[in-house]
């Protein structure tokens, strides 16, 4: 082919150097995309998973028997407000809060000076009497003597029927003195009797063996019982007898068919809350509260505990059966919806700060909604509530509401 101009014949190389350029933009491209998707695994990963939390605690197999529940507090069925019959001013206090006393044991005294002088008299008295005795018996045995001399001279026509006569009416006015003289001795006795117990009103002895509980007054106070005069103290000290403690507590009416006398019962304190102590139903007392529609229930302890106090706020289980001794024993608990089956073995997870960590249980009966854990957990352990398969061992968590 001749005459072709072969100029128009060249390579195209800005043609073939743009497909190049456009490998150079892929790469990093793919690069980027890589990267991105790693980057959300790994913050996917370490997402926090939100949770909710349950703690591990003590619980008592008795839930499973109670019928109901009742609160109320802790009383004394014998207590006092130990005052005086006397009146007067406060002149010694032998006891003070938690003292203890025994029945008879003097435990305060009002000033006796005036009294004790009273008593003195009387005393004096009672002498006075019985020497008037004496007195009347010596005249009496010498009017007896007169009198029979007198009657054996009047037999042998030696005196006077006069004579005679004056000797008895003698003698019987000496009887007559001897029984007078025996009526003031027991007057005077009667009266020193009477001073004795004013005397003895001046003395504050406590009523039983028991525990004060509150003082009222102190020393130098004027007790006068019997009036709400001004600056005055009726009551020295209120006292309780300690082995009469019992639980006042509150039953509604509408669950009272579920109450029985006997019944037995578990007791808790808040004051002791990590024991539960037996009691059974004392008596029920026989009236409603039409305020609260509450019959009050009075239950009393089997074993009373030295820990246990007047006004103690109490709980009360009233039971449908007795409780074995097995049963009286605090079990490891923990709601049942924080266990689930992992690789067929009981399993609950344990909060450790932000993480938690998988543990295998060993569990028991169930409580309730509780199940009872007998290893891998502990009182106080803070664990996973309702974990779903996205919770793992070592998962990220976060507390619901924190």
């Amino acid at each position: 082919m001749p005459n072709q101009d072969l100029s128009k014949l060249s390579i195209g190389r800005d043609a073939g150097s743009k497909r190049p350029a456009r490998r150079r933009w892929l790469r990093p491209t793919l690069i980027a995309v890589v990267i991105a998707a790693v980057v959300g695994v790994i913050v996917g990963m370490n997402r926090a998973v939100t949770i909710e939390t349950t703690n591990v605690s003590l619980a008592y197999p008795s839930q499973g028997v109670t019928l109901i529940n009742a609160t109320g507090y802790v009383v004394a069925s014998r207590k006092a407000a130990v005052a005086s019959k006397g009146s007067g001013r406060l002149e010694w206090l032998g006891v003070t809060e938690g003292s203890r006393v025994k029945q008879g044991e003097v435990i305060a005294r009002l000033e006796h000076q005036d009294v004790a002088a009273q008593v003195q008299q009387a005393e004096a008295g009672v002498r006075v009497a019985r020497g008037q005795k004496e007195q009347a018996q010596a005249e009496l045995r010498d009017a007896a003597q007169a009198a029979a001399r007198a009657r054996d001279l009047f037999a042998r026509n030696f005196i006077a029927e006069s004579a005679r006569d004056t000797a008895v009416a003698r003698h019987d006015k000496a009887r007559a003195a001897v029984s007078a003289a025996n009526g003031s001795l027991a007057a005077a006795e009667a009266a020193l009797r009477s001073a004795q117990v004013v005397l003895d009103y001046t003395a504050i002895r406590a009523p039983f063996d028991g525990v004060v509980l509150t003082k009222h007054a102190n020393v130098g106070d004027v007790i006068t019982p019997f009036t709400s005069a001004l600056e005055t103290k009726g009551a020295v000290v209120t006292m309780a007898d300690m082995s009469t403690l019992e639980v006042e507590a509150d039953v509604s009416e509408s669950s009272l068919h579920k109450v029985n006398a006997g019944q037995p019962c578990e007791i808790q304190l808040d004051a002791i809350p990590d024991v539960r102590f037996p009691g059974k139903v004392a008596r029920i007392v026989p009236t409603v509260d039409r305020a609260k529609a509450t019959v009050l229930v009075k239950v009393a302890f089997d074993v009373l505990d030295p820990r246990v106090l007047p006004d103690m706020s109490a709980k009360v289980a009233f039971l449908s059966r007795p409780l074995s001794a097995e049963e009286k024993q605090p079990r490891t608990v923990v709601n049942a919806a924080a266990v689930v089956e992992r690789g067929g073995r009981p399993t609950a997870f344990v909060v450790q700060g932000a993480k938690v960590k998988q543990v295998a249980l060993v569990t028991g009966e169930r409580i309730g909604d509780l199940l009872e854990i007998r290893s891998g957990l502990k009182v106080g352990d803070s664990v996973v509530l309702k974990p779903g398969p996205g919770v793992k061992d070592g998962t990220r968590v976060k507390i619901a509401g924190k």
